[in-house]
């Protein structure tokens, strides 16, 4: 396991926190530089209301962070503590935040299970379960969307159609590849490992990919264990982790919509509201949004979920140029909280749990 533990800590190299920092408030110093002039302060009044709902966000993120924990504790079949799931939980946010989106910290995740005291083999079927309901949610609740909105709507043109065809291009293809993962996962998790196991050899069997062939081998393996263990599971059990599910990332997206309800009761015009159908559509953006992060290569999506916020939420803010400050805003309430609690906490976890390893 020894080459195991090194990869390990090489992912979690400092470089690889700064990394996603610079690039995302970057991002938001260009833009804040750029519109900061066009911005109107003297129409804001922080109010009690406004700080009701500042604190109802952040109520959200506990929400997000609880269905996490409380999934944990339900895949695990409640072998590890509800101490041991918030780190756990905290970890992977910090995997997730210093990984290009379309990996997540679903790579580098079974070692935190592993190293906690559960058996490779549980490890390896939470990750994989974990990872399968979190693109089920995906793959339902995006087509929903679909039915409820325009296409206009949730891809707004601006002056030109240049950004709708972008956005709805990059979400189309960003919703077929978890589409396509999603069932391969299925079918392959509770029906035939075998299939995937062929698959991945022969698609590692080209030139170009055989550099990947051992990590793609050792998925392959993983399938087969995860297969032996998920199998087992009751009814019971998948419904209580869809649950869980829908509540973690449900409350993810809802912290947006009250960080604007606070900007707007904060505008002392006081006529600027957000209707039910807005809400909804805020929502159903977001979802657009984190299929999108899917194409990209920077850390957590930096730098690119930024730029889309500008344009793509823009609607909602009403103040000239605010629409940037509402984006570092965002972000720092739901993003960068976790790559600072993982770059506390991760440090000492990683020295305790490989010098027992040593030993």
């Amino acid at each position: 396991m020894r080459k195991f533990d090194k990869t390990s800590l090489n992912s979690f190299k400092s470089s690889k926190v700064i990394l996603p920092i610079v690039i995302g408030l970057g991002i938001i110093a260009w833009f804040v530089y750029r519109d900061f002039n066009k911005i109107d302060f003297s129409l804001f009044a922080i109010t009690q209301l406004s700080f009701i709902f500042f604190i109802c966000a952040f109520g959200m993120l506990f929400f997000r962070d609880f269905g996490y924990v409380l999934r944990m504790r339900i895949l695990s079949g409640g072998e590890l503590t509800w101490v041991q799931c918030i780190k756990i939980v905290f970890l992977w946010e910090f995997g997730s935040a210093i990984t290009p989106s379309a990996i997540g910290g679903t790579a580098i995740a079974t070692i935190f299970l592993w190293k906690e005291g559960l058996s490779i083999g549980k490890s390896t079927s939470i990750v994989m379960a974990t990872s399968f309901l979190d693109e089920l949610y995906f793959t339902i609740m995006f087509p929903s969307i679909i039915l409820l909105f325009s296409s206009s709507q949730l891809f707004p043109s601006g002056d030109s159609g240049y950004v709708y065809n972008h956005l709805l291009s990059f979400a189309i293809i960003g919703y077929s590849l978890k589409l396509s993962w999603t069932l391969l996962m299925a079918y392959s998790l509770f029906i035939n490992p075998k299939f995937f196991t062929k698959l991945v050899k022969a698609i590692f069997k080209l030139r170009f990919l055989r550099k990947w062939s051992q990590g793609a081998d050792q998925m392959a393996k993983d399938f087969f264990i995860a297969n032996k263990e998920l199998k087992k599971k009751h009814f019971s059990f998948w419904l209580k982790s869809v649950f869980s599910t829908f509540i973690s990332w449900t409350a993810r997206y809802c912290v947006l919509n009250f960080l604007l309800l606070a900007m707007m009761v904060s505008i002392e015009s006081g006529d600027q509201t957000i209707n039910v159908f807005e809400h909804f559509l805020i929502f159903a953006r977001q979802l657009v949004m984190w299929i999108l992060m899917l194409v990209m290569p920077t850390p957590g999506g930096s730098g690119f979920v930024e730029t889309v916020f500008t344009t793509y939420m823009a609607d909602f803010v009403p103040v000239a140029g605010f629409v940037v400050i509402m984006a570092l805003i965002w972000r720092l309430v739901t993003y960068y909280p976790y790559l600072i609690i993982g770059a506390i906490i991760t440090p000492g976890w990683l020295k305790n749990n490989f010098k027992k390893s040593r030993k």
